[in-house]
C-alpha cells in the first residue's frame, strides 16, 4: 500500500505569525515536519543554519537552481528563496 502526504502551505506576509502557526502545529500534530528553505539573505543574528533556512550566496543558490533542487523558487527583495 502506498503511503500518501499531505502538503500543508502556510503563506502569508511577513509578520503575519506564519512561525508561531507553524511552531503550534508542530508542537500538537504528530508526524508533522518543517520544510526549511534555502535562502541568499543575510542571517539575522538569532537565526541558525539548517533551523530556520539554509543560507546561501548567489552562486551557491544559483547552482542549485540549475540542479533543479527547488520545487519553487522566487526573487523577494532581492533575495532568492527556494524550497
Amino acid at each position: 500500500m502506498l503511503n500518501k502526504g499531505l502538503l500543508l502551505i502556510i503563506s502569508s506576509p511577513s509578520g503575519a505569525g506564519k512561525t508561531t502557526i507553524c511552531k503550534n502545529l508542530i508542537n500538537e500534530v504528530d508526524n508533522i515536519d518543517l520544510s526549511i528553505s534555502v535562502t541568499t539573505r543575510k542571517k539575522r543574528k538569532d537565526e541558525i543554519e539548517g533551523k530556520h533556512y539554509f543560507f546561501k550566496n548567489e552562486d551557491e543558490f544559483r547552482i542549485l537552481l540549475e540542479e533543479n533542487e527547488f520545487l519553487e523558487h522566487a526573487n523577494v527583495f532581492g533575495c532568492q528563496y527556494g524550497t
